[in-house]
C-alpha cells in the first residue's frame, strides 16, 4: 500500500469515529516524529502493538478485502512485564469490505456492533486440521446460547455482539445498503503474530511504499521507525 493512502485511509477514520461519539486516547493522534521523543514510559504501547492498524491482507485491494483497527490497550503472552489479560480493539467495516475467514488460536473474544450499519458475520467450527468443519456449532450472542450450521451467516445489528471461541472460523462484512459498521472487539490478550489462523494465506501487515510522510505510525512500526 502506498503511504497516501493509508493517510487517506486514517483521515476517513477519524471522521467516522469522531461521527460515532467514540473517543481515542491522546497517542492515537500522536505525529510520526514526537515518537522519536517518547522514552520507556511508552513501552506498553511499543511493545504490546496499541495504535492505528491498516491492512489490506496482502492483496493490495483495500476496498475489497481490508479493515481498519486501532488497538486501544492488550497484554502480552510472552513478556511478564505486561499482566493485562485482556485486550480492546475498534474496527471499522465498510460497505463491500470482506475481512477474510480466520480463526485464532487462543484469543476468545466479543465482537460487537457498536453503531453505523449491521454487521454480517459467518462461522464454521475449525475441523482441528485448518478446514472447515460441516458440522454445526454453538455461538452466544449476547449471552443466548444457539446451534446453528456451519456457514450460518449472522446479523448483528447496533448494540449487539457475538462471542466466538478459539477455533471458530469467521468472516465479516457491512451488510450493503446500511452503511459502515464500528465494531468493539473486546478479547483475552491479542497476538496478531502467531495466533491467527487464516482459511486461505494471507498477509497481516502491508508492505508500504514511502510516496509521502506519516501522518501517524501503525502498531507495527514504532521500532522500525525510531531505529530509521
Amino acid at each position: 500500500m502506498k503511504r497516501s493512502e493509508i493517510n487517506e485511509i486514517l483521515k476517513k477514520a477519524e471522521g467516522f469515529i469522531s461521527r460515532m461519539s467514540f473517543m481515542l486516547p491522546p497517542f492515537a493522534y500522536f505525529p510520526a516524529e514526537k515518537w522519536r521523543e517518547l522514552g520507556p514510559e511508552w513501552d506498553e504501547v511499543r511493545h504490546n502493538m496499541l495504535g492505528w492498524d491498516i491492512t489490506d491482507y496482502g492483496h493490495g485491494r483495500f476496498s475489497d478485502i481490508g479493515l481498519v483497527l486501532f488497538t486501544l490497550r492488550n497484554g502480552s503472552v510472552s513478556n511478564p512485564r505486561y499482566k493485562k489479560p485482556y485486550a480492546e480493539k475498534i474496527l471499522i467495516s465498510e460497505e463491500g469490505q470482506l475481512c477474510p475467514n480466520h480463526f485464532h488460536f487462543n484469543k476468545m473474544e466479543d465482537i460487537i456492533n457498536r453503531g453505523g450499519g449491521n454487521l454480517l458475520i459467518r462461522v464454521w467450527q475449525s475441523d482441528g486440521q485448518g478446514g472447515l468443519s460441516p458440522g454445526p456449532l454453538t455461538v452466544m450472542t449476547d449471552g443466548f446460547q444457539q446451534v446453528v450450521k456451519a456457514g450460518t451467516t449472522l446479523r448483528i445489528e447496533p448494540g449487539m455482539s457475538i462471542t466466538l471461541m478459539p477455533g471458530q472460523y469467521h468472516e465479516f462484512w457491512a451488510e450493503p445498503g446500511f452503511g459502515p459498521v464500528l465494531i468493539g472487539e473486546v478479547s483475552s490478550v491479542n497476538d496478531d503474530k502467531t495466533d491467527n489462523r487464516f482459511y486461505e494465506s494471507q498477509g497481516r501487515f502491508p508492505q508500504i511504499l514511502e510516496d509521502e510522510p506519516p501522518l501517524y505510525l501503525l502498531c507495527n512500526e514504532y521500532d522500525f521507525y525510531l531505529n530509521k
